[in-house]
């Protein structure tokens, strides 16, 4: 599916400048991510990747669009995720869908490349021609018939884009054969908060990648007592609630990366221990594996 995008012209209600919008040939895969991400198949954070590298790489020209400094938005409002979706199908014009796109950079949901620095983006993010080169992947699944094949291929493929994502915008944390990448509390799956009833809750999502091995290489979590995982405040250590290691463990084999989560909270037994906040104290995410260990910063207050 591809569309062109010409003269298109909106109103930035920034002063009383009229300003336009253009294109060049937009790839497939933009519209696609459209549609997957309205249907619920892909992650908001893809489809703004998509987006952000749409506008980067000049194939959309978005009029200069002042962010607020007064939002407090989180996340991206319905109204934009149905946009897309319409926008995928042909139901909205290309200039109603920059208008939401515009909403999204005012917001700060979506950053434009001046606001980003050459040093982050030279440090943290791949090149664009990976990103379009693991789309072209994605693509190439829709070509096969096999319904069971064609979702495995579909599914390793996201993977490998989720990967991309958040290898740029993560902290790094090299460990033995195996690294470690945490986005930090904001980015999908990290969160923290206090319960009406006083419970804190808190949300881990990280990515590991065997980097350093020609063999397989395990994460061990069995249970709350023996996990080489926890958060600690350098007085207590807490044990999870929930985790996401199949059979206690998490497999890697050479260059191969996963996801895993973590959840810590109330207290579900089995050595466990329910995770307290004290606004005083730091918290950092222990890891104690046979190949090393480190402490990863949550910066919780």
């Amino acid at each position: 599916m591809k569309a062109t995008i010409i003269a298109i012209s909106t109103i930035l209600l920034v002063g009383s400048i009229t300003s336009f919008a253009t294109a060049q040939e937009v790839p497939a895969w933009v519209k696609n991510n459209a549609g997957w991400w309205a249907d619920g198949t892909i992650s908001e954070t893809e489809f703004v990747s998509g987006i952000q590298h749409l506008i980067k790489e000049g194939i959309l020209i978005v009029p200069p669009t002042t962010v607020s400094t007064e939002t407090t938005q989180q996340g991206i409002p319905a109204w934009v995720k149905n946009n897309a979706g319409w926008w995928a199908d042909g139901t909205i014009t290309d200039g109603e869908f920059v208008n939401g796109i515009q909403h999204l950079i005012k917001t700060g949901i979506v950053n434009t490349p001046s606001q980003s620095t050459s040093s982050q983006q030279e440090s943290n993010t791949p090149s664009d021609s990976e990103l379009v080169a693991l789309q072209a992947e994605l693509d190439k699944c829709a070509e096969i018939t096999k319904a069971y094949d064609r979702l495995n291929c579909e599914r390793a493929a996201k993977h490998e884009i989720t990967a991309y994502q958040i290898k740029g915008n993560s902290q790094v944390f090299p460990i033995g054969p195996v690294t470690y990448y945490w986005p930090g509390l904001g980015s999908e799956g990290n969160s923290f908060e206090i319960t009406s009833s006083g419970q804190a809750l808190l949300s881990l999502r990280i990515l590991v990648e065997n980097t350093g091995s020609t063999q397989n290489e395990a994460l061990f979590c069995t249970g709350p007592a023996i996990c080489n995982y926890d958060i600690t405040n350098g007085d207590k250590v807490f044990k999870y609630s929930q985790m996401d290691f199949t059979s206690g463990q998490l497999v890697l084999k050479p260059g191969e990366s996963k996801i895993f989560n973590m959840m810590f909270g109330p207290n579900i037994g089995g050595g466990g221990t329910t995770f307290e906040y004290d606004s005083g104290k730091d918290y950092y995410f222990q890891i104690n594996e046979s190949f090393g260990s480190a402490s990863i910063p949550l910066n919780l207050g």
